[in-house]
């Protein structure tokens, strides 16, 4: 069982009205009179509804039956086609199960997917990505590390800031929690 008391911003998941919720932030208050109590920040793990609601303090919350596993993409039509890669069954998800990924869908890349009670409601891309950068303004001489940035279109279609002295056709690594470019990779022939 989860406490109120045991909530943390944007890793804590209960099981509220039967549905898996992740906090996204939390506040206690403690009024002068009455009892402490939380007012959270959710978002459903389903759905991907928010939603603001008030617990008392102490309030106990089962922890929602969640798995992940680990699931190659291959490719995408109607749906999105993975391959669980502990089974090797193939799995089709719709477009709200792979928001999350959406923008760093690539063939053959291993991503995780999250269960709740078996279904599959979530697929989440690794922390970082080596992804190539398909187009973005050239460069001038005297471009350094430090000179600014400008904006670089990968080839799943995201766009991210990168410093001045990248150029089209490389390989960068971006971390996919915040879409930050992290660093050039060199390609290892």
């Amino acid at each position: 069982m989860i406490s109120t008391s045991d909530f943390r911003k944007g890793s804590t998941k209960i099981l509220w009205n039967n549905e898996p919720w992740i906090i996204i932030d939390w506040l206690m208050v403690k009024p002068g009179k009455g009892g402490t109590y939380y007012r959270t920040k959710m978002k459903n793990m389903i759905t991907g509804r928010m939603l603001e609601e008030t617990f008392r303090s102490a309030e106990k919350f089962e922890e929602p039956d969640l798995e992940y596993c680990q699931m190659q993409y291959l490719y995408a039509d109607d749906l999105y086609h993975f391959m669980d890669q502990a089974s090797y069954e193939q799995a089709d998800f719709n477009e709200e199960h792979v928001e999350t990924a959406k923008k760093y869908l690539k063939e053959g890349i291993v991503y995780n997917v999250l269960k709740f009670r078996g279904e599959p409601i979530m697929v989440e891309p690794p922390m970082f990505m080596v992804l190539t950068i398909t187009e973005t303004i050239p460069g001038v001489k005297g471009d350094t590390a430090q000179g600014g940035s400008k904006p670089a279109t990968l080839e799943t279609g995201l766009v991210v800031q990168v410093p001045l002295f990248v150029t089209e056709g490389e390989k960068i690594k971006v971390d996919t929690r915040d879409n930050k470019y992290i660093e050039r990779v060199e390609d290892r022939k």
